[in-house]
């Protein structure tokens, strides 16, 4: 028989995850039901992003339904578990701005961005705009951005895009 602890997958969101328990510890053999003691797991419980094992650990003790130990005729195979925690989708993107020309450069200044979806509540980025365009013509409306406190970019599959700076002749 093989005894299989639990796994879980979610995705990051800033709360803790768990894998905890086995899937089950009863069988049934030629309508006889068993069960299988003694066994335990880690049970991982984890807020970052990754793959962690639900190991098994302990020593199987197999019993029928009157409660008799019976191990000796079985083998009992234990597989671990996982608790997987997959990174959370993160889209930012900077706005379009346009204006006609006036010597002066259009840059985003203060503007927020167009798009910033996915951060964990309480999590997210500053951002610094470095996109200028004074010609007429256009250019990205470029930045950068790092992580506010509390924040950890390995939680995070980040997508960044520039809007455009146009500047038009008047």
């Amino acid at each position: 028989i093989t005894v299989k602890a639990n796994s879980t997958t979610g995705t990051y969101n800033g709360t803790e995850y768990s894998a905890t328990g086995l899937e089950s510890t009863t069988f049934t053999v030629d309508g006889n039901v068993y069960t299988v003691e003694g066994l335990t797991t880690e049970d991982p419980v984890k807020k970052d992003a990754g793959t962690y094992t639900n190991n098994i650990t302990g020593t199987a003790v197999v019993t029928d339904e009157a409660g008799n130990d019976v191990s000796r005729e079985f083998l009992v195979k234990t597989e671990d578990g996982s608790l997987k925690i997959n990174k959370a989708k993160v889209t930012l993107k900077s706005a379009d701005l346009n204006k006609k020309y006036d010597g002066k450069a259009l840059v985003n200044g203060d503007k927020a961005l167009a798009t910033e979806t996915g951060w964990a509540e309480g999590e997210g980025a500053d951002y610094t705009f470095t996109g200028s365009q004074t010609l007429v013509g256009s250019s990205a409306n470029s930045f950068t951005y790092k992580a506010k406190a509390g924040t950890n970019f390995n939680n995070y599959e980040i997508t960044a895009n520039s809007g455009t700076l146009t500047v038009t002749s008047r």
